[in-house]
């Protein structure tokens, strides 16, 4: 049986992961996540994916790590996870009648085989105009930390979104599918798959 890690704590990607039938464990990597002033995002996504997944190989090498990192992008600026109420209330303010793009780099690493698999899926996001009040109802749920773009598009951040275009995974946290085609491309068989 091949191992396979998630070097994330994130119960989101741990739910779309069992979702697909995927047999795994998780490691919570302790890589911070420091962004730098590439201009490329979705090379950013991809180098702290990478790096999460690395960080969880050095301990388990002979396993096939799975990385990630999402991080949404506005008009050239990177919206993290909100440090505060007040971080997400600008955030979210930001986003209130626009588009933006959330973007999901992935990593898929084996030490042991010297495979380092990157990719990355961008979503782009509509958000409906909305005010204060809501925006602090919103924060009082207390659902805005520790998500990138201080929303969670599955659950009551749904009430944000007018309409998305792409993978409404990628949105979660993971874009399961692509990660799939990448597994089996690797030579992974998950749940006992021979063909795909």
């Amino acid at each position: 049986m091949q191992k396979i890690i998630l070097a994330s704590g994130s119960p989101r990607r741990r739910e779309l992961m069992t979702r697909i039938g995927l047999n795994f464990q998780y490691v919570t990597s302790d890589i911070k996540e420091d962004l730098t002033d590439d201009p490329d995002f979705g090379h950013q996504a991809m180098r702290l994916a990478a790096m999460k997944a690395y960080n969880v190989a050095n301990i388990y090498d002979e396993a096939y790590i799975i990385g990630a990192d999402t991080i949404v992008v506005l008009d050239g600026v990177i919206y993290g996870k909100p440090t505060d109420a007040a971080d997400a209330k600008n955030t979210l303010r930001a986003l209130s009648g626009k588009q933006h793009k959330v973007i999901t780099g992935v990593a898929l690493v084996n030490k042991r085989e010297g495979l380092c698999e990157r990719f990355y899926e961008s979503t782009d996001v509509y958000f409906r105009k909305y005010g204060d009040d809501f925006i602090d109802w919103y924060i009082e749920t207390e659902e805005p930390f520790d998500k990138a773009g201080s929303y969670a598009i599955q659950g009551k951040g749904c009430l944000l979104v007018e309409k998305i275009e792409g993978d409404y995974d990628n949105v979660v946290g993971l874009p399961v599918s692509r990660l799939f085609q990448h597994l089996i491309k690797s030579g992974i068989r998950p749940g006992g798959l021979h063909e795909f």
